[in-house]
């Protein structure tokens, strides 16, 4: 059966490591925990380590995650990091102690539920600065501030924003000091206070690294670099960081030599992927193996075979074949396959129901 083990040690050692960095640079920083999907075991064993202790909050994009947080640790912060709908406030208010926001409507209701629950809300409005996903306009940004800033049971604690998520725009020097003048510009305006500017993420820190982040970006909103020990800006290992905390295992429910071309009148309902140069092989044949997991449990371009030799050929719902080409290294069905794992690998095999997790301690 297909098994994902989570080496927590290493997942603790990773956070301490990044908490040390962050005091360091003087950086507050939230730890992103959407990837464990509602694995109650996993997070447990997360959550209640002292270790979160050195994180300004956890932060999830899932109400019935916050939920689970406040279940497994009330003493934490937690922070919701997308724009909630409104038919969910109530649970925003209840669960999450700060949420990023970029409607009036929302922030609204999010007041109105605050007053029901007579519990103060905080909020971090977010503004769009290039990567088109959820943001204010930054024309509007003083308006928006004035029609917010005196709803009750609301507190504007931040301004943000979401840099490399969508189309990978880079968070620069000059995109991020826009951010720390636009929380300048209304500190001054409306003589408040903005606690935190909340503009980096794990594919910031190797710019901090190297200096380059302004000294008014202090918040941080990590999940990658935790849980994978790498930055998306390249991909690679940071900060001498962790890269092995998570490692899947599949078995082979089959291998034959088989041909490289289908036979028959190819149709539009195939349901998984084959590789893009499965029908340019002219190759007569190769080894096939099977292995016991599919697109529904993880899509194979997240997953990196430990063995170079074996190449993605195709797979469907529920199983997925590697070209082993003549099979040098003498697999048998049944011999186990480990690889390595992306991000997206990680979240999704976390959420599969029909994926085994093993905790390693």
């Amino acid at each position: 059966m297909a098994r994902l083990k989570v080496h927590v040690d290493r997942l603790i050692e990773n956070i301490e490591t990044i908490t040390a960095f962050m005091r360091k640079h003087e950086k507050e920083w939230s730890l992103v925990v959407k990837v464990l999907g509602t694995d109650k075991a996993v997070l447990a064993k997360i959550l209640q380590h002292p270790a979160v202790l050195g994180t300004h909050s956890i932060a999830v994009s899932q109400w019935k995650s916050l939920r689970l947080i406040k279940e497994l640790n009330p003493t934490l912060r937690t922070m919701y990091i997308k724009p909630p709908s409104i038919k969910n406030v109530a649970e925003i208010v209840k669960y999450a102690d700060i949420s990023l926001n970029s409607t009036i409507a929302t922030i609204k209701a999010l007041s109105g539920e605050a007053v029901k629950q007579d519990k103060m809300h905080q909020i971090i409005v977010m503004v769009e600065m290039g990567e088109l996903r959820e943001g204010i306009k930054r024309e509007g940004l003083i308006e928006f501030y004035n029609k917010i800033f005196k709803l009750p049971k609301l507190q504007v604690i931040g301004i943000g924003t979401n840099l490399g998520c969508m189309y990978g725009i880079q968070p620069t020097y000059d995109k991020l000091i826009q951010l720390v003048l636009f929380e300048q510009i209304i500190e001054a305006k409306f003589k408040r206070s903005i606690e935190l500017v909340s503009g980096a993420t794990s594919i910031t820190m190797p710019i901090m690294e190297r200096g380059k982040v302004p000294k008014g970006i202090n918040h941080f909103r990590i999940g990658e670099a935790a849980f994978l020990g790498t930055s998306p800006l390249q991909n690679k290992p940071i900060l001498g960081l962790n890269t092995g905390a998570f490692t899947f295992e599949a078995s082979i429910v089959e291998l034959y030599k088989k041909a490289n071309q289908p036979d028959g009148i190819i149709s539009d309902a195939a349901i998984g992927n084959t590789a893009e140069d499965t029908l340019d092989d002219n190759e007569n044949t190769s080894y096939r193996a099977i292995m016991d997991f599919g697109v529904l449990d993880v899509d194979a371009e997240h997953l990196i075979p430990e063995d170079p030799e074996m190449y993605f050929f195709g797979n469907s719902s529920d199983l997925t074949v590697y070209d082993l080409g003549d099979n040098p290294r003498g697999y048998k069905t049944g011999d186990t396959i480990k690889f390595r794992l992306k991000y997206m690998a990680v979240a999704k095999l976390m959420y599969s129901r029909f994926v085994e997790k093993e905790i390693i301690n």
